[in-house]
């Protein structure tokens, strides 16, 4: 309960939730108790009231929080039954309010209750309430202000974004600045330290002061450099790729074990949502959330709403049928990306456990419990699972199918292998599980960082913390158009870029934390994905120039050596990655996209072109979160994608 909340009604509220009664307003002292009037309309029935009350008992939600949130009813059958009573929903958000009586609200009581008094007028509190029958807040107000409350009834919806907006300020300004303030070496507020911009013109000055006293030799070393660290960091990765390979002897959660989970023991599982004008996906995000094996009542999901994203929350409202998310609404900070979201929701989260899923997201049905079930095998030092993600849309164009490949290398192979050799796994985008305690401790995600995972992965390493794989997986749409996918790309390899600046920017310390094995490992990893794709180009450039010059001009700036090395770094480095890509294939038994492999060196090109577009951004605009589109695909039926 809130610390705002006068401790007669503190009382009251832990004696257990008080029945909707009628409220002493007298424009509403002959109208029904909401409860009663759900029944009598039919939308829910008595057994469900009962259900609803005992559900309030053990989690302190409101009535109208309950009906309204897991699936009871819709909002539009809401607002008829409140119509036929004589109720009108009416548009709020421009009310007045005073702030003096806004402070003396707390947001997360307001928000249970979904109401929110707003000003002192003609001797009574003007109060928005979606449910005007909610006697305890009622109470709080007459309490709280020593006078009756003036009634206007408006749409949870509507009241969830004022309460946000006026009264959230606070909260959100903890989800930007909380790791900054507890951890500033840890945040990405700031790109280059004074010493790594030192370091990185110190360099370039001396390679142009070398390419001046010998252009030659300075262009064969710099060729050489380029090369070995080309082949290196692909070598590097078939090396992940043949350990994870055996991932399946290691400890894993078996069907017999899921079916063994007891629903009535299960723990709160709160749901993050991060969503920005999706407004064409929620209900398919419905129809995806309902399909997950997990008691409703102990779910927790947040649908996080941006303030300015009025489409996504009316098509919320606009929705026949029940809902079985909250909706929170991000008040207006900048920067504004999902990190930022995710901290706010935070503050609201109810359970023990808590991922992220994209709005298109479809996880396997038995994902929570594996993943309890998980937890509950590992010991305590491990705070988070990370899920396997895929696509299902994979063969509709050329582009899906190598983002399947990609994908499937990546979580099937890379990420057990970091895990095997003990290495810093950076975290997927969605499908990590955390333990919500520990990510509270650890200051939530860097809302500066455009790939928070990932770096949110390195940092719960270097405090000693591990992370776990689950055989257990999430579908998701392929991006399908080039330039969308560029633009997705572009911020993942910016993110990669700002989290090794972050990490690196103490070496030797960032080495006594996390050892040698994990330095290496996050050198190879986080800091050479980057590197090979701004490289691959130049080695490119070189093979092409053999192909199309005269080798004799060629050998003026190269001796042959260090021309076939190139060369060869190249071809074997494309080599290893279309085995790698090849390899890909057989644990999901994609047999159909192994000749894709092939053509790995194109999809490179493109991974070149998105790096040094998050280059270029990293030093103009390092925050800036491109949204990528989702719903393109033409894939409807997601269940026999899947399959």
């Amino acid at each position: 309960m809130s610390d705002k909340m006068p401790e007669e009604l503190s009382e009251l509220a832990e004696s257990g939730p008080v029945k909707a009664t009628v409220a002493d307003s007298t424009s509403y002292s002959k109208k029904l108790p909401i409860p009663q009037m759900l029944v009598r309309d039919g939308f829910i029935t008595d057994e469900d009231v009962e259900k609803i009350y005992r559900h309030s008992e053990r989690s302190g939600l409101s009535f109208i929080k309950i009906v309204l949130n897991f699936g009871y009813i819709s909002r539009k059958n809401y607002e008829r039954s409140l119509n036929n009573a004589g109720y009108a929903f009416e548009e709020i958000r421009e009310q007045p309010y005073d702030k003096e009586i806004l402070d003396q609200v707390d947001l997360k009581f307001a928000d249970e209750h979904l109401a929110l008094p707003l000003r002192k007028e003609n001797g009574k509190i003007v109060t928005i309430m979606a449910d005007p029958s909610d006697q305890l807040f009622i109470d709080f107000v007459k309490l709280t202000f020593d006078c009756d409350p003036e009634i206007i009834v408006a749409s949870d919806l509507d009241i969830t974004w004022l309460s946000h907006k006026l009264i959230g300020i606070p909260y959100v300004k903890s989800a930007v600045f909380e790791l900054l303030n507890r951890d500033a070496e840890s945040s990405a507020l700031v790109t280059f330290t004074n010493s790594q911009l030192i370091f990185i013109f110190a360099t370039i000055a001396i390679i142009a002061t070398f390419l001046v006293l010998s252009f030659t030799l300075t262009a064969i070393v710099i060729n050489v450099i380029i090369s070995s660290v080309f082949l290196v960091a692909i070598t590097f990765k078939l090396f992940l790729a043949l350990v994870g390979s055996r991932f399946e002897l290691h400890q894993q959660v078996t069907k017999e074990e899921v079916k063994n989970v007891k629903d009535d023991q299960l723990p709160i599982y709160t749901i993050h949502l991060p969503v920005y004008k999706e407004d064409k996906l929620i209900k398919k995000l419905i129809w995806n959330l309902q399909s997950i094996d997990y008691p409703r009542e102990q779910l927790d999901i947040k649908l996080l709403i941006e303030e300015d994203d009025d489409k996504t929350l009316n098509a919320v409202r606009n929705l026949d049928f029940p809902a079985i998310f909250e909706v929170i609404v991000v008040p207006y900070h900048m920067p504004k990306t999902k990190p930022k979201a995710c901290n706010y929701g935070l503050h609201f989260s109810r359970g023990k456990f808590l991922t992220i899923y994209d709005a298109e997201d479809i996880p396997d049905t038995d994902q929570l419990k594996k993943v309890v079930r998980m937890f509950e095998k590992l010991p305590s030092n491990y705070i988070c699972i990370q899920c396997a993600l895929n696509y299902f849309n994979r063969n509709e164009n050329f582009l899906t199918r190598m983002f399947t490949l990609e994908y499937s290398y990546w979580f099937d192979y890379m990420l057990p292998g970091l895990d095997t050799l003990d290495i810093p796994i950076p975290l997927g985008g969605t499908s990590n599980h955390f333990k919500l305690d520990n990510l509270t401790e650890l200051g939530g995600w860097d809302p500066f960082n455009v790939t928070e995972d990932a770096d949110l992965g390195v940092r719960a390493y270097a405090k000693g913390y591990k992370i776990a794989i689950v055989n257990s997986t999430t579908y998701e749409e392929a991006n399908n158009e080039p330039f969308n996918w560029i633009r997705q790309r572009s911020r993942w390899i910016k993110g990669y870029m700002q989290t090794y600046l972050v990490h690196m920017r103490n070496p030797i310390k960032l080495w006594q934390k996390v050892g040698w094995q994990g330095f290496l490992g996050f050198n190879f990893f986080i800091g050479a994905t980057p590197v090979t794709f701004l490289l691959y180009p130049f080695l490119l450039s070189v093979f092409i120039a053999y192909l199309v010059f005269d080798l004799k001009s060629i050998r003026l700036l190269f001796p042959d050596w260090v021309l076939f090395m190139s060369i060869f770094n190249l071809l074997i480095g494309n080599i290893l990655m279309i085995y790698v890509n090849m390899m890909a294939v057989f644990k999901r038994r994609y047999y159909e996209l192994i000749l894709f492999a092939i053509a790995n060196p194109v999809y490179w090109l493109m991974h070149s072109i998105a790096a040094y577009k998050g280059l270029y951004q990293l030093v103009i605009k390092p925050f800036y979160w491109e949204k990528t589109n989702h719903g393109l695909s033409k894939v409807n039926n997601s269940a026999n994608a899947v399959k």
